[in-house]
């Protein structure tokens, strides 16, 4: 070992020189396009509007679809479950990311007071939900795009045959036809996403 070597590593020289290397390093990461590339691949959508989705097709259309039996499709077996079900998306034992539901919430009056309205368990549930999609914009949603696992992966498996199956296009009819802007979830101006236009008794519109 040569004297200047000796003398870099018990002043600890060597060591800070190669710190300063690693750090210079990593510090390109993030900005190159190597494997730990980030923020040149990422596409977030844009922001929306602000406007809000309705929270009665939710209730009436939407919530029904996560909490109905359907077929999963995984590896080429056929299986049965609800997205609310334990494993999947359910609030306590569900393994499937950020989208959470109590499968057992009831349905609420509409009528009653905002305040009684957001402390529902129906309620948590359109917030998860919300919290999965790009309000207006279906196509970039992941409540629609992961059953049908579309462009993106999903651990449950593919739910929807086609974006045609009805279940899909409820899904993508509430994320589409948001409420205008100014009004908030509970608007009646719902009313208009269901045929005859009456909320509470009318049928889901799903084109």
């Amino acid at each position: 070992m040569s004297r200047a070597l000796r003398r870099a590593l018990s002043t600890g020289h060597l060591f800070n020189a190669c710190i300063t290397a690693c750090i210079t390093t990593l510090a390109g990461c993030g900005g190159g396009n190597g494997a730990l590339d980030n923020a040149p691949t990422v596409d977030n959508p844009p922001g929306g509007s602000g406007q809000k989705l309705s929270f009665v097709y939710f209730q009436r259309c939407v919530f029904p679809v996560l909490n109905t039996p359907l077929p999963v499709h995984i590896g080429g077996s056929v299986t049965t479950n609800t997205c609310a079900a334990g494993g999947c998306h359910d609030n306590t034992t569900g393994t499937g990311g950020a989208l959470r539901l109590l499968a057992a919430a009831a349905a609420v009056d509409t009528a009653l007071p905002t305040d009684t309205l957001k402390a529902s368990d129906m309620y948590k549930n359109y917030y998860s939900s919300l919290g999965e999609s790009v309000v207006g914009n279906a196509l970039d949603s992941r409540l629609l795009n992961k059953p049908l696992v579309r462009n993106t992966l999903h651990g449950g498996g593919l739910i929807f045959a086609s974006a045609d199956d009805d279940a899909a296009k409820r899904i993508a009819y509430w994320i589409s036809h948001p409420m205008p802007s100014g009004q908030d979830e509970f608007s009646t101006a719902s009313n208009a996403l269901f045929t005859p236009p009456d909320a509470a008794l009318g049928a889901c519109n799903i084109d």
